[in-house]
């Protein structure tokens, strides 16, 4: 079990976050540039001092320890492997250092390439490997000291497209096997998504939201989630299904509540006409088309009025509208497609 207070102060930055990781769970530190995601695995790692705060892995205070002595595993963002040695020996490096016989080690290294598919790579230098490949025995290092913690920096962010999706199966099925707790550190969300079981997301230097990925997902908490998973999300006080979400404009939803809510929606719910809507929708408000651009198979329509909104509409109906920066149209939304939730 990990259980940690990373307090890490800089001149215009401060980190102040609390972590809990379960044996065997993999968690995600995910957040914008600058959030804190790095400057907290290398807390863990014992590469950046604490100035407040503790680190205990399995009951043992590890914050005054040097990293040599913490008996953690990391993959760095670039891997990091020594050009010199071979992919075998990359392996056998941290069991030799901590006093294994040269037979041994090598043993315990060739017994990790097999698990991570790399055999018949062993004897190859870095420079003969392929990023994905480079990236498991990266992994296979990190792994052969049998680390109480795993550490990984963007373990994916080096690799193509291509690469990046084989490789990705592959060390969601590796990190699996893992006894102990792992943290990840990533940008992407969909990394994060599908390697993790849990989220932790960052922001200036805070924990803002965690949980599962379906939590986060349907329940944004900050601007920086909602754009993550694509909705639109506003802050606001409900009374009953009627949510004021600014000065002089309410948004009606399902689900009655009271006090401070969120309220989302996808982009594909809002629907635009060029004068007023009849019939079925609840919200309906007056809005001017700010920037138009191209969004998977549809446009995103970004509105300006009372209600700032993104909005997706198929290349046809923006022609149909004759949609462009500048332009007048009316958008609605109904009622049942806005989630409303305690803030």
């Amino acid at each position: 079990m990990l259980d940690a207070r990373l307090v890490v102060r800089r001149p215009a930055f401060t980190l102040d976050a609390t972590l809990e990781v379960a044996p065997g769970e993999v968690v995600a530190l995910l957040g914008p540039n600058g959030a804190g995601k790095t400057t907290a695995l290398r807390a863990l790692a014992g590469l950046t001092p604490l100035d407040e705060g503790h680190i205990i892995l399995d009951g043992r205070h590890l914050e005054r320890l040097a990293p040599e002595h913490r008996n953690i595993g990391v993959v760095f963002q670039d891997y990091l492997l020594f050009p010199h040695l071979s992919a075998l020996d990359n392996v056998a490096f941290g069991p030799r250092c901590r006093g294994a016989s040269r037979a041994a080690a090598r043993a315990r290294a060739a017994n990790l390439l097999a698990q991570v598919g790399l055999s018949d790579f062993a004897a190859r230098k870095p420079r003969q490997l392929s990023g994905g490949q480079a990236q498991r025995v990266a992994l296979a290092r990190a792994l052969a000291t049998d680390p109480h913690l795993l550490l990984l920096d963007e373990p994916l962010a080096a690799l193509d497209a291509r690469t990046r999706l084989d490789t990705r199966a592959q060390l969601r099925h590796q990190l699996s096997a893992q006894p102990g707790p792992t943290v990840l550190v990533t940008h992407d969300p969909l990394d994060a998504m599908l390697l993790a079981d849990r989220l932790v997301i960052l922001e200036d230097g805070r924990v803002v939201q965690t949980g599962d990925a379906a939590t986060v997902t349907s329940t944004p908490r900050t601007d920086y989630v909602a754009r993550l998973v694509g909705l639109n999300l506003y802050r606001g006080r409900a009374e009953g299904t009627l949510v004021q979400v600014s000065p002089g404009f309410a948004l009606t939803t399902a689900t009655p509540l009271t006090g401070e809510v969120f309220v989302a929606f996808p982009p594909a719910a809002v629907a635009l006409y060029p004068t007023r809507p009849q019939g079925s929708p609840r919200n309906t408000w007056e809005a001017t088309v700010t920037s138009m651009a191209p969004h998977g198979d549809a446009l995103r329509i970004e509105l300006s009025g009372p209600l700032a909104v993104a909005a997706d509409v198929t290349p046809a109906a923006a022609v149909h509208l004759a949609l462009a920066p500048g332009s007048a149209v009316w958008a609605s939304l109904k009622a049942t497609e806005a989630s409303a939730y305690p803030a």
